[in-house]
């Protein structure tokens, strides 16, 4: 979520509960689509981690994204590893 204030949306108190409930709305529709609920996170990062630091509309536009992080499981990865 970018840097300004949010304003009449209800119940969202700042960007940091509407990057959160974006979060959460993407793990809803992969656990809806078959991707197992103990398998996804949702996390929001308000303003506190914007992805372009400039302050003009474009780059707001760029720092309201949701991003999806893939992480193996190390055990798997480490088994690979010692195989070769």
């Amino acid at each position: 979520t970018d840097d300004v204030p949010v304003s009449n949306l209800g119940q969202i108190k700042d960007n940091w509960d509407l990057s959160v409930m974006r979060s959460t709305e993407v793990v809803r529709l992969l656990v809806e689509n078959g991707v197992p609920n103990t398998q996804v996170i949702p996390a929001g990062r308000g303003e506190f981690i914007p992805k372009v630091a400039e302050k003009t509309t474009e780059a707001r536009s760029a720092n309201r994204r949701t991003e999806i992080i893939i992480s193996p499981k190390l055990d798997v990865l480490f088994d690979l590893i010692g195989q070769n």
